[in-house]
């Protein structure tokens, strides 16, 4: 009895949290269920009703039912906008929409602070309920008591709304089958952009009544996100019970576990999340290989214990399997692969000299046609050779920077685009290269060479070990599952402060050195050229490998996977292969951002840079490797160099390049048709960004 008396107040405090999170992942979960919209602009609706309504409380009854009206009014309208931005993404799939709507809460989160103020707001509520009541012996503030009532009655009316009224019949029918809709005389597009509309009401009633709570400031978006993401995740989408039972365990975690086991907390929520998507994907994703006598399936940890067992008992040469030997498994692959290209042919590579360039196709053959095709490139190194020469310190700076971001850009382009697994963790492996690196350098080892290694290694180590979680599975799932390892991740740097410096960061470590023996490098143009002379190399090995039978084995998996399993290739194999190699190039990118810049903090390594890459990747073309560099340089340049002239404006001028690329470039560059060949409808083709494989349809209006 102690205890619960000691834990009383966070335990009633955890469910008024936790209903908050409730109303705010119902929106969350109606868009993306209802509406197939994955809104990660959805905190950014929260923020506008917390910031309307504490702007115009004055502590009166009246002046918080005007705020209630004004906050919820006004993130209704910024839902419908939401529609009308996302319908011609229609048939685009999730990706897409997530880089929007990412784009649009850092254009709608500049905004708010650029009127409201950076500094958080002070929220007056009425005089009655600024005070606190005797609940079961204990004091506890009536304002939050009262808002327990007013969630649980609106989450009553709208469960009331999608269930016994037509306008929830409709809703559900646009789900279903929006052409049968259509048919009734109710327009798919209406019901989509209400739906969309209502799904911001909820939020902006949610940032109204809840800004006592989770008061409107410059973090409020990002954490009411994130914490409505695990709850729609841990609820699912199919019952507003299960989402009303995983907020309230949220709230409890987040409340009541913070007092408890203040070490666990932070890793429990994303650890839950993480573990019900893996559970998921088992049940939900394709089988493995093994159901088609394939070696193992997606599952290598099942491959190795099989190859393992067939070993010890002797039976390695026994079958004409894949296990045979490495003849027959690549006499396999050959055979399966030459079955691929002969139903699936590959696009020509007659497009324009850049599209050609940038999409890194297929060797044409002849002196002359590979010298045209290496022209630019090698213009274009002349020219990051030369930059020393050409740009002030600082911005040098920020040319070794893009680099750094390069390298990450380039590993979510080989995930994303090459092995079909869209992601958002790649700033896991980046951190652990990057920590790697910076402890090496405090402890002596500031050899460039071994920091490259050991950040290499590391990277690859982590990769090894979360990859069987991430390659069986497919579409948002995937992009899910990442995030929730890169928010684990943050976490960890931020509890493990003895080798991160928590969130203070590292700074003062000694200089690297180019090679054994010399001296640190300090100036910034030796820094640039060894960033320079790293990512050249690296580039240069991605590129070969990317281009070799592994490299087309790999595409392979992505573009035609069942057909893959079905003749007998280890897809799962390959995947692992593959998330490790991105995951050490990733490390590699993270060693040079800490030389380049000689300190680290985990705003360095978090989700923002995470988004950043991914936009890189999709703007050179998600299957380009020097579009991926193109795109980062492009990001960098905006952030650190335009936004500079622009003081405050940075996150303004990222959205709106998230929104243009995503507009304007769908192929990316890589896809721009500068030629008139006849390869060029088909070239482009080829840098589409992976389809989307999951059981809820990416948008349910055609544009």
């Amino acid at each position: 009895m102690n205890l619960l008396d000691a834990h009383f107040v966070p335990v009633v405090d955890g469910v008024a949290y936790g209903l908050l999170l409730f109303v705010v992942a119902a929106g969350l979960s109606l868009a993306f269920g209802t509406a197939g919209v994955l809104n990660l602009s959805h905190g950014t609706l929260y923020a506008i009703g917390a910031y309307t309504g504490a702007e115009l409380s004055d502590g009166t009854w009246g002046g918080l039912a005007v705020g209630l009206a004004a906050g919820t009014a006004a993130a209704a309208a910024a839902g419908a906008g939401l529609s009308a931005a996302t319908i011609p993404l229609a048939r685009r799939g999730h990706l897409a929409q997530a880089l929007l709507t990412f784009g649009l809460a850092l254009i709608g989160g500049n905004l708010l602070i650029e009127f409201f103020g950076a500094d958080d707001l002070p929220v007056r509520v009425p005089e009655a309920l600024d005070s606190s009541v005797t609940l079961l012996g204990h004091r506890y503030p009536a304002y939050r008591l009262c808002f327990i009532l007013m969630a649980v009655l609106l989450a009553a009316f709208g469960t009331w709304v999608l269930t016994r009224t037509r306008v929830g019949a409709a809703v559900r029918a646009s789900a279903d089958d929006p052409q049968m809709l259509a048919t009734t005389g109710h327009s798919p597009r209406a019901v989509h952009t209400g739906v969309l509309a209502a799904a911001g009401a909820l939020a902006g009633a949610a940032g109204v009544l809840g800004a006592p709570i989770i008061g409107p400031g410059a973090g409020t978006a990002d954490t009411v996100l994130m914490l409505s993401l695990v709850v729609v995740v841990l609820g699912g989408l199919r019952s507003l019970w299960m989402t009303l039972l995983a907020a309230i365990a949220v709230g409890e975690v987040q409340t009541l576990g913070v007092s408890l086991a203040p070490d666990l907390a932070p890793y429990l929520l994303f650890a839950a999340m993480a573990a019900v998507l893996i559970l998921r994907s088992r049940f939900t994703e394709p089988a493995t290989a093994g159901a088609h006598g394939g070696e193992g399936g997606s599952d290598p940890v099942e491959w190795l214990r099989r190859r393992l067992s067939a070993s010890f008992s002797g039976r390695r040469g026994a079958g004409a399997g894949p296990a045979a030997g490495p003849a027959a498994a690549a006499e396999k692959a050959v055979t399966g692969k030459a079955a691929a290209d002969k139903r699936e042919p590959v696009p020509s590579a007659s497009g324009g000299p850049l599209s050609r360039l940038l999409r890194g196709g297929p060797d044409d053959g002849g002196l002359a046609a590979r010298g045209r095709k290496a022209a630019p490139l090698l213009a274009l190194l002349v020219l990051l050779i030369a930059l020393p020469t050409l740009l002030d310190e600082y911005t040098l700076s920020l040319a070794g920077s893009a680099l750094a971001l390069g390298l990450l850009a380039i590993s979510v382009a080989i995930l994303t685009g090459y092995a079909g697994l869209p992601t958002l963790g790649q700033t896991a492996p980046f951190a652990v290269g990057a920590y790697a690196t910076a402890n090496l350098a405090d402890a002596g080892w500031t050899a460039g060479p071994v920091q490259i290694v050991v950040a290499a290694i590391a990277a690859a180590l982590f990769s090894l070990v979360t990859g069987p979680a991430v390659i069986r599975a497919r579409g948002t799932t995937v992009l899910m599952i990442t995030l929730a390892i890169g928010e684990l991740a943050s976490a960890a740097i931020n509890q493990l402060k003895s080798l991160t410096g928590g969130a203070d960061g590292l700074v003062g470590f000694p200089p690297t050195q180019a090679l054994f023996g010399g001296e640190g490098m300090v100036e910034e143009s030796e820094v640039y050229n060894y960033a320079l002379a790293v990512a050249v190399i690296a580039v240069v090995v991605t590129v070969l490998v990317l281009r070799s039978p592994a490299g087309k084995l790999l595409t392979g998996t992505r573009n035609a996977e069942a057909r893959m399993r079905a003749s007998g290739h280890p897809v799962g194999r390959y995947l692992l292969i593959a998330h490790i190699g991105a995951g050490a190039l990733a490390g590699v990118g993270g060693s040079l951002m800490v030389t380049v810049q000689q300190y680290l903090s985990p705003a360095d390594v978090g989700f923002e840079i995470a988004a950043f890459a991914l936009l890189a990747a999709v703007i050179g073309g998600s299957t380009s490797v020097i579009g991926a560099l193109l795109g980062a340089g492009l990001i960098v340049f905006t952030r650190d160099w335009v936004a500079g002239s622009w003081p405050g404006h940075g996150p303004l001028l990222l959205g709106a390049l998230f929104v243009a690329a995503v507009y304007l470039l769908p192929r990316g560059l890589a896809g721009l048709r500068l030629g008139s060949g006849p390869g060029g409808r088909g070239a482009a083709k080829a840098d589409q960004l992976p389809a989307d494989h999951d059981s809820v349809p990416a948008g349910k209006v055609a544009p």
